[in-house]
């Protein structure tokens, strides 16, 4: 099995959000969004699918206000769809996307999966689907294009041969689900998307402050850290400095 980091978009946002202590109300720091492309001997998996394109170049019309709090900073082709094309694949060459949560900064691109089948947390696919929720964070012009989701309620390993296992974890969002990738050569990675948006949050026992349920969060990450106690490197929903030391794109794991 072989992992490629692929770009789906890059945001920036106050730092305080992430990082409770900043003392600069007014900082800022840029958050790239990360897909993960799986190729299984049994199928390719997607593990979420990014900002929509549309929001390099018109994000007001997709996202109705959101993009002044989550103000996009990448342009036009820094999406999953133009990534998957660098490494050879096109969207109808993925058969399963797993959505770690429903924020449209990751499942913006699930329209274009059209041959895929698509895993979500049963708890995130009803609070997605809650009218209240409409428009913060959550748009169903984004993640609602699967002719149906599998709902994930606990860990399922996807081909029972405990390369890919999907791993709950709320807090974040009420069904955030992460990834535990184990690959030959280069070993394991957790894939944490926002249940740990960047290192500093999971050293220092710090609650972002777009957290749904700090408690559910703080037990997530007991549990991540015996995961990496276990010898797998996990990787953050948004950290900039740590992608910088990941391969990305063409140059990835096996």
């Amino acid at each position: 099995m072989k992992m490629n980091i692929l770009s789906g978009g890059a945001l920036q946002m106050k730092k305080h959000i992430f990082v409770p202590t900043t003392e600069d109300r007014s900082e800022t720091i840029i958050l790239p969004v990360s897909c993960y492309l799986l190729r299984h001997p049994q199928g390719n998996v997607l593990f979420d699918t990014g900002c929509h394109p549309s929001i390099a170049t018109d994000p007001a019309v997709r996202w109705d206000g959101l993009e002044k709090i989550m103000v996009p900073k990448h342009v036009p082709g820094q999406d999953v769809i133009a990534e998957l094309g660098k490494v050879g694949l096109q969207p109808e060459d993925i058969d399963l996307v797993v959505n770690s949560h429903l924020h449209s900064d990751h499942c913006g691109c699930n329209e274009f999966f059209v041959n895929a089948t698509f895993f979500v947390h049963q708890k995130e696919l009803e609070t997605a689907s809650d009218p209240e929720i409409e428009g913060k964070g959550y748009f169903r012009t984004d993640w609602d294009h699967a002719p149906s989701f599998e709902a994930i309620t606990a860990q399922k390993d996807v081909f029972n041969d405990g390369r890919i296992v999907l791993i709950p974890l709320p807090g974040h969002t009420p069904g955030m689900m992460c990834a535990l990738v184990s690959l030959e050569q280069d070993g394991a990675f957790f894939l944490a998307s926002d249940a740990v948006s960047l290192e500093v949050n999971l050293a220092e026992e710090m609650v972002p402050k777009n957290t749904w349920q700090g408690d559910l969060l703080l037990k997530s990450y007991d549990e991540i850290r015996k995961i990496e106690a276990s010898g797998a490197q996990i990787i953050c929903g948004h950290d900039a400095e740590q992608l910088l030391h990941l391969k990305r794109g063409l140059d990835g794991y096996a």
